[in-house]
């Protein structure tokens, strides 16, 4: 679905991504793990448009979408559930909902998606008037996945969703990004909690310094013993 290959970043002088290349198989959760600051961001900010790649292809469904901007990718069925959540907090639940939705693919569809959203988050039907910015860290997250889901995206790159929220906010989180999964949508989950992430995926690649280093079913590289001495303290 999917196919990144050789994919070379820069910020500035700096080298964010250097020869990466991953594929994300339809109907998958695929894991993208490592420490802060390994580029997981990077790589994801690249397939989603918002940064251009120096050298590599992206190909979505065979087309080679490499320097597209954000909103073509986004038309084309790639949503993007970002790090820190990025509602706006001075609109009301519904008002985020309904910027979801503006994309063209997406417009025919905004009643059904809505009252589909709706009933998988019933505690934003009770807040749709609210401000976005006075919900829980929990509540804004499930409004941040539900915009998402809006623009009838077929793949959803999941950055850092458990990123400040309390362990048990986190597995309804996860409960979420595998239930979604299992309706048919395609998930890239990355994350900085290893053992969760590894569970859920059924593949997964390890992302160390711009390169990766590591790849394989989520259950073997769960067991990997470079992994649990790097990531899990084993």
């Amino acid at each position: 679905m999917l196919t990144v290959e050789n994919l070379d970043v820069f910020h500035g002088d700096a080298q964010a991504l250097d020869g990466v290349s991953i594929d994300i198989e339809q109907g998958a959760i695929v894991a993208i793990v490592g420490a802060n600051g390994a580029g997981k961001t990077s790589l994801i900010r690249t397939i989603a448009g918002m940064h251009r790649p120096a050298r590599g292809r992206i190909t979505y469904r065979g087309q080679d979408i490499a320097g597209w901007p954000s909103h073509k990718v986004c038309d084309l069925g790639i949503g993007q559930v970002a790090e820190g959540r990025q509602i706006f907090p001075g609109l009301s639940v519904a008002e985020n909902l309904a910027m979801g939705a503006m994309l063209p693919r997406a417009r025919a569809a905004r009643d059904r998606n809505l009252d589909r959203m709706y009933a998988m988050f019933p505690v934003l039907t009770e807040r749709r008037h609210q401000a976005a910015g006075t919900l829980s860290g929990g509540e804004q997250q499930m409004l941040a996945i539900g915009r998402c889901l809006l623009g009838e995206p077929d793949l959803v790159m999941f950055d850092e969703p458990s990123l400040g929220l309390a362990p048990t906010v986190v597995q309804s989180v996860l409960k979420t990004v595998r239930d979604l999964n299992r309706d048919g949508l395609t998930c890239v989950l990355v994350e900085q909690n290893v053992a969760v992430s590894l569970k859920l995926a059924s593949h997964a690649y390890v992302l160390e310094n711009g390169r990766i280093t590591l790849t394989g079913t989520g259950e073997a590289l769960l067991v990997d013993d470079r992994v649990r001495q790097a990531y899990l303290g084993m």
